[in-house]
């Protein structure tokens, strides 16, 4: 693809704030930032970037300040409540949502309770909520497209948290680094490198990890941590250009694993269940094969494409469902290509449309119950929403 992207370099860990004050440096509008804080009609902090060193290097530091009365912890609930209420660009509170979503999943792992359940503790407190808006409001200020991270570097021992001391990387931040099989690199510290935080933002809003994408670099941009230790510019690297046109399946794709079992002995209904189940706990596609098995016998293999974090799980899935007595594994390259998902109305229905780079799909149940409602044929529904799709019709 082609547009604006970011390249984010974690080879000293990254923070939130740190996140913040790089994009400020490649030249994220302050004011655009402050401005979106403002948005979420909340008081009691203050946000200055200060001109600092870290190793020898000018950096942008995101100095997040607080009176003191908003460390409590927060439920989930309550951080997207705020969201949805604030007045903010639809793209700052979707990328923001989408954080605070993934520590959601994570914290809830750590904790064996669901996700709605969580109460976040340190990234619940005021200034992580401003770090996390910041950090979207810096990425719409600056016209980001597309997100790319590089191995996240991680040290070791123990680090001081609200429930005691855990083990380097936190529990959390692990099982962030696992929902997306991050890549990771050690380094000889027992600083927590590596905050829920920013690596919570890095997962859900990264298109990809590894190498520096094909791009003219326009910025690069240097945020700073709170310390400054010795021999090592504590600082995250940003270098912000135009994507060059490469291939859309370059190498090495996104890890999946495809699971598969080998059916006899179902019927229609419990294929179609299966399958919506599957996509339902988290699967990124789910689909039946008619095949033929020993002995003559007509079959089905129930496959499904999932994320290497999810494989076990969604494999007790598929066995309990169609009482398969085994289940392969195979990992495999995926390429998802960057799309986007925006509201059209028809005859007073409300279509969601995927956009991508050269097609927008209208959302088939939207669309069908649209076209019931109206008493116009289903394909109809599809061709406007469609041209109300189109990039010349969408409204920024």
């Amino acid at each position: 693809m082609t547009g604006r992207v970011v390249y984010v370099n974690c080879s000293a860990g990254v923070a939130g704030d740190m996140l913040l004050g790089a994009l400020v440096d490649a030249g994220a509008d302050p004011d655009d930032i402050t401005g979106a804080l403002s948005g979420l009609g909340v008081d009691g902090y203050a946000v200055t970037f200060e001109r600092v060193q870290r190793g020898g290097i000018a950096a942008t530091w995101a100095n997040v300040v607080t009176d003191g009365h908003h460390h409590e912890h927060r439920p989930v609930g309550a951080i997207r409540a705020l969201l949805d209420a604030a007045d903010l660009p639809a793209a700052v509170r979707a990328s923001a949502t989408r954080v605070f979503i993934a520590l959601a999943e994570a914290e809830g792992a750590v904790h064996g309770i669901a996700a709605d359940d969580v109460e976040l503790h340190e990234v619940g407190a005021l200034d992580a909520i401003v770090d996390v808006v910041g950090v979207a409001a810096a990425l719409h200020s600056l016209g980001i497209d597309e997100i790319v991270a590089s191995p996240i570097a991680t040290g070791y021992g123990t680090v001081r948290a609200a429930h005691g001391d855990l083990p380097n990387p936190p529990p959390a931040v692990a099982r962030l680094l696992a929902q997306r099989s991050v890549p990771v690199v050690g380094v000889e510290t027992t600083m927590e490198l590596a905050t829920p935080t920013g690596v919570a933002v890095l997962v859900a809003l990264a298109d990809r990890f590894g190498a520096l994408p094909a791009m003219s670099v326009e910025r690069a941009g240097y945020g700073a941590g709170s310390a400054d230790p010795p021999g090592r510019p504590n600082v995250v690297q940003v270098l912000v250009g135009t994507a060059t046109a490469v291939s859309r399946t370059p190498r090495p794709g996104r890890a999946a694993v495809q699971l598969e079992a080998n059916v006899d002995d179902v019927t229609g209904e419990v294929l179609a269940h299966t399958i919506t189940a599957l996509v339902g706990a988290g699967a990124h596609d789910a689909w039946a094969t008619p095949i033929v098995m020993k002995k003559g016998r007509p079959a089905h293999t129930v496959a499904a494409l999932v994320d290497p974090a999810d494989a076990e799980r969604l494999a007790a899935v598929l066995l309990a469902e169609t009482g398969s007595l085994g289940v392969r594994a195979a990992t495999v390259e995926r390429w998802p290509q960057q799309r986007e998902e925006i509201v059209v109305e028809i005859g007073g229905h409300a279509i969601r449309v995927k956009l991508a780079a050269d097609r927008a799909k209208p959302e088939h149940d939207d669309c069908v119950v649209a076209a019931t409602a109206l008493g116009v044929p289903l394909r109809e529904v599809l061709r406007v929403a469609e041209t109300l799709a189109a990039p010349t019709n969408v409204k920024s």
